[in-house]
């Protein structure tokens, strides 16, 4: 989980070095960041089902070995088009990674300990996020920004080796019980998701008839995503999962706490820097705290989780979030760098507890057979959210600050932006909450008892 984290927060820090690099414009070298994104949201439920078909030990180092070969490849990229494509192949291998990484949990930690290794998993998440920047950084300055790519060889070759040693083999299926590939199915998939997540961030949040055109062709690919999978004979995701409310409920709550989570993102440099005045580099040490607060709460999260259980574990999380996001709605920009960081660090903690008891909840009763689909689905809702996030939440900031220009805002127009964007953060955080209290009253639907239904 820490590479590919890291390979996404490692790469923003490099835009404006890889723009002079190459000569080319910000809107061009931001592809650098979306391909990998793309790559990631668009194959994660499609190898999490590879490998409960081929075998998850199998798959996770082929997937490790495809990251670990791209990441040479962009370090020895001459062109940015080479650079782009070579940064899609280790986003497809960062997938794989994300996918099985929590599918293995279930197969290797006892059910009692769960929760902890879930932890565990948000705090690298976590680490790699807030890695990314400084050690970025570093690299750039020296050995150039080849070095930002290079770094992730020896880490990656280390990765497989350490699984090679200590992952169980993957144990042989009989004939009779081996499900097919879902060819169609996923070819849908992934151009439904490419559609939506580029409808999402194509034009920098103003809303043309392009991103139009791409969601309506998300909205026609899920349709007939659906009407294939009805009939499939090994689906790639099968439909009858979606009648059970936890399943149901906890991708939809892990998707909203990933668009309040992006708020955090998306608002944070404007505000500390015209509102609060602060410089480049302070503005990057204060936006580690958030992630560095999410890595040190993982770990006694997931603890917690294992302790009371999930379900109070993700109320408590929820109601943090919410709790942060109000302080934030209210706060003004008077209150300085510690008002604004203090319920910062609430709502990410929040968010690393809410992760932890909600993918143990989620994962606790999987068949083994589906643990990589619905660990992919888990993933996915992430990743769809974050994307979303960045768009709407972006949108919101720039309406809420009247501005053109949000770079050449006052410091007022910004600190009013902050409070509107975080009460949407607030009320998104409650409409999670609804989710948890709906979803705990049935856990599931009419007609199915469990995750693993035919």
């Amino acid at each position: 989980m820490l590479m590919p984290s890291l390979g996404i927060s490692i790469a923003n820090v490099a835009l404006p070095t890889l723009a002079h690099a190459f000569g080319a414009t910000f809107q061009d070298v931001q592809w650098i960041v979306l391909a990998y994104l793309l790559a990631v949201t668009t194959l994660v439920v499609s190898a999490g089902r590879l490998g409960d078909l081929i075998g998850r030990r199998r798959m996770l180092l082929a997937g490790i070995a495809v990251f670990t070969a791209a990441s040479a490849l962009c370090a020895a990229a001459p062109t940015l088009g080479l650079l782009v494509a070579a940064r899609a192949v280790q986003g497809a291998g960062a997938a794989t990674m994300m996918a099985l990484t929590m599918a293995f949990v279930g197969e290797t930690v006892p059910k009692a300990r769960t929760g902890r290794a879930m932890g565990l998993l948000g705090t690298m998440s976590a680490l790699g996020t807030a890695l990314g920047p400084s050690l970025g950084g570093l690299l750039i300055a020296g050995g150039g920004w080849r070095a930002l790519f290079f770094v992730s060889v020896p880490v990656g070759a280390l990765t497989g080796w350490l699984a090679f040693r200590h992952l169980p083999a993957d144990r042989p299926r009989a004939s009779a019980t081996r499900a097919g590939f879902d060819p169609a199915g996923t070819l849908l998939l992934a151009l439904t998701l490419a559609a939506y997540a580029l409808a999402m961030t194509w034009g920098r949040g103003r809303f043309g008839l392009l991103n139009g055109a791409l969601l309506l062709a998300a909205l026609v690919g899920a349709a007939l995503f659906v009407r294939v999978e009805a009939w499939a004979a090994s689906p790639l995701v099968r439909l009858a999962m979606f009648r059970d409310r936890a399943l149901v409920g906890g991708l939809s709550m892990g998707a909203l706490v990933s668009t309040v989570m992006m708020a955090t993102l998306v608002v944070g440099p404007f505000h500390l820097s015209r509102a609060l005045g602060l410089g480049a580099a302070q503005v990057g040490l204060a936006m580690s705290v958030g992630p560095l607060a999410a890595a040190l709460t993982g770990v006694p999260a997931g603890r917690l989780a294992d302790r009371f259980g999930a379900e109070p574990m993700i109320f408590m999380g929820l109601l943090g979030m919410a709790a942060g996001g109000a302080v934030l709605a209210m706060m003004p920009a008077a209150r300085g760098v510690a008002g604004y960081l203090a319920p910062m660090v609430v709502i990410t903690a929040g968010y690393a507890l809410f992760q932890a008891a909600n993918n143990t909840a989620v994962m606790a009763d999987v068949s083994p057979d589906r643990r990589g689909v619905v660990s992919g689905l888990l993933n996915l809702s992430r990743n769809l959210g974050f994307i979303t996030g960045a768009s709407v939440m972006g949108a919101v900031f720039a309406l809420a600050t009247a501005s053109i220009d949000i770079t050449a805002a006052t410091a007022e127009a910004v600190g009013t932006g902050t409070r509107i964007t975080f009460a949407v953060a607030t009320l998104l955080a409650v409409g999670a909450l609804v989710i948890a209290w709906r979803a705990r009253r049935g856990v599931s639907g009419p007609g199915c008892s469990c995750r693993s239904c035919p």
